[in-house]
């Protein structure tokens, strides 16, 4: 996915000019590579956010159009939030040659229902939701699907296993990573009882009489006056 996102230089530093850019409605941010220093920019936070919420999230493709400077490609590298409204305070970015392959980190999704949960009463189990991944940033992929459909009891797909469409990316991760397999369902043991221990019979509860005690003395002078 590719996005579009305006920035503008700045020129003042600060805590006190990082509150006042953020009450206007912007953030601070830096944008770093291309072989020079890193650039001080300002960026809207609500639409980094929307990229940051897409489908391909921080691996999306940015145009970045910096004023005075032309478009710029770039990904986010990294960004920080508010901890408690979790509102962008900040963010950083890094130019991408589209001619060069990097490296990333995307997401892995799961289609299809295993033939050994259908048919076979196993669960799959979703081991690694994630691999690295080498390719050009014109190709980077959303996510890598993976069909389980003909997984059967005790079978599962390893990276090794992966087939890149038309050979866009290749995967970096290591290839015997387990990604996903059908197990059957774990079955808690009961508690067993110990082998001739009786079960003890509930103790009666004492039952407490009200009203003060009768003395042994004052039956015996009862008795006396009948």
């Amino acid at each position: 996915m590719d996005a579009t996102l305006e920035a503008v230089k700045r020129n003042t530093f600060g805590r006190n000019e990082a509150g006042r850019m953020r009450r206007a409605g912007q953030i601070p941010a830096v944008m770093y590579g291309g072989g020079g220093e890193g650039v001080s920019i300002a960026v809207d936070p609500k639409s980094l956010l929307r990229i940051l919420h897409s489908k391909s999230g921080v691996n999306t493709l940015i145009s970045l159009k910096l004023e005075g400077a032309g478009d710029t490609r770039v990904l986010v590298k990294e960004y920080q939030l508010e901890p408690i409204a979790h509102r962008l305070l900040h963010a950083d970015f890094y130019k991408v040659a589209m001619d060069k392959a990097l490296r990333l980190t995307v997401p892995v999704h799961l289609v299809g229902e295993a033939q050994g949960v259908k048919v076979q009463g196993g669960v799959a189990d979703f081991v690694n939701r994630e691999i690295e991944i080498e390719c050009l940033p014109a190709d980077i992929p959303e996510h890598i699907t993976v069909d389980i459909t003909e997984l059967m009891l005790n079978q599962g797909i390893r990276v090794r296993d992966l087939a890149a469409p038309e050979n866009k990316w290749k995967a970096v991760s290591d290839g015997d990573m387990l990604l996903v397999h059908v197990v059957m369902p774990k079955v808690e043991e009961a508690a067993t009882p110990v082998a001739g221990a009786a079960a003890a019979a509930p103790a009666e509860p004492e039952v407490m009489k009200k009203g003060k005690p009768e003395k042994e003395d004052d039956k015996k002078k009862d008795e006396k006056k009948k």
